[in-house]
């Protein structure tokens, strides 16, 4: 299940309509109707809030690929989000039918997760001017 419609499963459970949970979160309703339809993700800032408004842990509500794919976002905008999920997209396709448990599917995604991110800093370093780079370090 998707955080959208985790989301949109918790909203309804407690009868909530779109314009109550929106003003209770501090979001606007074209917001969380983004977040509802599997838009947009949340911001890292607002799912602590979202999962204690509804009793939960932030685990419960979004998963590590969902939440891979908003670090993108938040960091490279909407091109980071889209190689973000295209990663996803690839890894998930290997493991289609395979026999890796849970745990290490988990581990195994953890650490394409962390290769990208090391990759990205790399390649910004590397391809920098030398007065970005210089202020970079300093």
């Amino acid at each position: 299940m998707t955080f959208a419609e985790k989301l949109k499963a918790a909203r309804m459970q407690v009868g909530l309509s779109q314009d109550k949970l929106s003003t209770e979160l501090g979001i606007s309703k074209r917001t969380l109707i983004n977040y509802e339809t599997g838009k947009f993700l949340p911001p890292s800032d607002k799912l602590p809030k979202i999962a204690k408004y509804f009793g939960v842990t932030i685990d419960s509500l979004i998963s590590e690929e969902e939440e891979f794919v908003a670090e993108a976002y938040e960091q490279g905008g909407t091109k980071g989000a889209r190689e973000a999920q295209a990663l996803v997209n690839e890894i998930s396709g290997l493991f289609a039918g395979g026999k890796l448990s849970e745990d290490d599917l988990d581990a195994t995604m953890r650490a394409l997760q962390n290769a990208y991110w090391i990759a990205k800093e790399e390649n910004k370093q590397k391809f920098s001017s030398k007065k970005n780079r210089k202020a970079v370090i300093e």
